[in-house]
């Protein structure tokens, strides 16, 4: 069944193609007949809704099933439809737990799909808990936005998918140890590296045959920094004729970790001295983790006073302990320091929030704290409560650890945007607004260019997604340079690459 779409030419010659391709006078491949397609669905000169739909064989192999996060209205309509018939895949292959990558299961599973989705024991485990935490908040947040339109005279909203939805999905999951080779479908072998990004992020390997042709497909995942805390540095992998790399950061280097330390120690111990708040959006997967254990560390040297700590978000509390379930995945720092000094992830001025009340009782408080919660492009999740009533007072600190998408509301205060919207309500922007880039869980440039230098094989031909227009466009022609036999391709929105 066709998905609907034009089908780009990528040869050279071909005037349909509007994708640059860099290197195109050492391209071979036009000598073969195609032997696997890859739609390029989403997270394709964007970053979020990430989704990549294989054709080899004669089967479909869906790589991630993200949502889509961005402008309100486009986000719901990307979101609630596929551009393709669930039923008709073999596969799903999940690199990681992050939303902006597996958040759209529940929904893919709802409408018919009823196949194995196949991850990582680390990202099974975290999706468990991250689908449920996604089903909820879309329903509180559904509810909130139809008694705004209630009052207003206009019809109720309905979320995206159930709790039963997510709960279904979570069920479709078989996981896979790294390292370990996994039939998938007729004539491909699917293999998981560690991709260092976030806990049991893997780099997807499809190990292809195709009668008398076998090659190997790499697609990077998200890439994680090296030496970052907590986890393990991504893997090398060897052999590889294509690669479908990430480019988050393609285009401009994060600061020194070091350095990044004590700026965050500063800004932070500045906000508390002025009787502030610290108000940290943050990825309750991954990036909330890592603050912990950071502030953890800062508060022992002496860095930062001991000051009250929540994090609120009661997906961040159930990753927490998926966490600590799996320190396989730990790097030797924090595997030892959790042998020997108990668990890296609490403190006794550390409280975890399950429970709206307890979180809305924290916007009564008048005294110095630091508040951690989701999301970390503040789109969804009480984040977003606690801007509402932080953003007016100077004395409080609105600190960006991560990246934020062009048009979600943590982009726009980063932006410096005044007012900002808020569940329609404008707010004025008057408390600091800083961003420290280093502790992001995505390689800058240079070590994205790094990890594809560790890479050995052939490579014949890349294609460079996740990452926004500007940065996907830099990176290829930095790749082009490093790899001059390759093909390098940035795929179009919606367009088709032929392999």
């Amino acid at each position: 069944m066709g998905l609907g779409w034009r089908e780009f030419d990528i040869w050279p010659n071909s005037k349909a193609n509007t994708a640059p391709i860099f290197g195109l006078e050492n391209a071979k491949e036009a000598a073969y007949p195609c032997y696997v397609k890859i739609h390029y669905m989403g997270a394709t000169r964007t970053t979020t809704g990430s989704m990549y739909l294989v054709e080899v064989n004669g089967h479909r192999i869906l790589l991630e099933c993200g949502l889509y996060q961005g402008r309100r209205e486009e986000s719901i309509r990307r979101n609630r439809e596929f551009s393709f018939d669930p039923t008709t895949l073999d596969a799903v292959v999940l690199s990681h737990a992050h939303i902006d990558h597996a958040g759209n299961l529940p929904n893919l599973c709802r409408k018919g799909y009823q196949g194995n989705i196949y991850s990582t024991f680390a990202t099974r485990d975290l999706c468990a808990v991250m689908l449920e935490d996604s089903a909820r908040v879309q329903l509180a947040d559904s509810q909130h936005v139809s008694r705004q339109r209630a009052q207003q005279g206009l019809p109720p909203v309905e979320p995206l998918y159930t709790v039963e939805d997510a709960e279904k999905a979570t069920r479709q999951f078989v996981a896979i140890n790294y390292g370990r080779r996994m039939p998938l479908v007729d004539g491909v072998t699917l293999e998981f590296r560690d991709a260092g990004h976030i806990l049991g992020s893997a780099q997807v390997i499809l190990d292809v045959r195709e009668g008398t042709r076998q090659f190997r497909f790499l697609f990077s995942g998200d890439i994680g920094r090296p030496n970052q805390e907590i986890l393990r540095d991504p893997e090398p992998v060897e052999g590889v004729d294509f690669l479908q790399i990430e480019s988050t950061y393609g285009d401009r280097e994060h600061g020194d970790a070091t350095f990044s330390r004590d700026e965050l120690c500063r800004v932070v111990a500045s906000a508390l001295a002025r009787g502030g708040k610290v108000i940290i959006p943050a990825f309750a997967v991954g990036r909330t983790q890592q603050l912990v254990y950071v502030l953890n560390q800062l508060t022992e040297s002496g860095c930062l006073p001991e000051v009250p700590i929540f994090v609120d978000s009661p997906l961040s509390v159930n990753a927490t302990e998926v966490f600590r379930l799996h320190p396989e995945c730990f790097d030797t720092e924090a595997y030892e320091h959790l042998r020997t000094k108990g668990n890296p992830f609490g403190m006794d001025h550390l409280l975890y929030i399950r429970e709206a009340a307890q979180s809305k009782k924290l916007n009564e408080l008048n005294q110095p704290c630091i508040i951690i919660s989701a999301s970390g492009m503040a789109e969804a999740g009480r984040i977003r409560h606690h801007l509402s009533h932080n953003l007016g007072d100077p004395r409080n600190l609105i600190l960006f650890v991560g990246y934020c998408a062009e048009h979600t509301l943590g982009h726009l205060i980063v932006s410096g945007r005044n007012p900002v919207n808020i569940f329609g309500i404008p707010h004025e922007v008057k408390a600091q607004v800083a961003r420290i880039d280093a502790f992001s869980g995505h390689a800058g440039r240079s070590e994205l260019i790094g990890y594809v230098k560790s890479l050995s094989g052939s490579l014949r031909k890349i294609t460079v997604i996740h990452g926004e227009e500007s940065a996907s466009l830099a990176f290829g022609q930095a790749l082009q340079v490093l790899k001059p036999q390759a093909e390098v391709v940035v795929p179009q929105p919606g367009q088709i690459v032929e392999f």
